[in-house]
């Protein structure tokens, strides 16, 4: 069964390409520590069916988070609600921690520990949409 996880910042690049906007999403597990996929990490894990990924915006809405695929067949995180660009994920903050340098986001390697970690269960009332 795949782990509902809510994405609540992320970290951004300047690059203008919908598969290149975005490096990597962050959370929070249950006891309250924060955890960090790269893109290209979370991509791989929605589409394994290990991890569904959503994000809240004000007044209670959530927006599940697909894969999406650009015209040069590139995949990318976006939600349900965006067209091309995640722009629903661009509107979330950037992520405070201080690990984010470009040189300190963790690669497949470091993937492991922290997600398995996570024993996330399906938060009261809410209903996943099939993909």
């Amino acid at each position: 069964m795949a782990r509902y996880l809510r994405i609540r910042c992320i970290v951004k690049t300047e690059r203008t390409g919908a598969h290149e906007r975005i490096s990597a999403i962050c959370g929070l597990t249950p006891d309250g520590s924060h955890w960090t996929l790269t893109h290209e990490d979370a991509v791989s894990q929605v589409e394994n069916g290990d991890c569904r990924f959503y994000i809240e915006r004000p007044r209670d809405q959530r927006y599940d988070v697909i894969v999406a695929m650009d015209v040069r067949a590139h995949r990318y995180l976006k939600t349900l609600a965006d067209r091309d660009q995640p722009d629903q994920l661009l509107f979330l903050p950037a992520c405070p921690h201080l690990t984010h340098a470009p040189h300190s986001i963790p690669g497949p390697t470091g993937l492991g520990a922290a997600l398995d970690r996570l024993e996330v269960a399906q938060e009261p009332g809410y209903r996943a949409l099939p993909l």
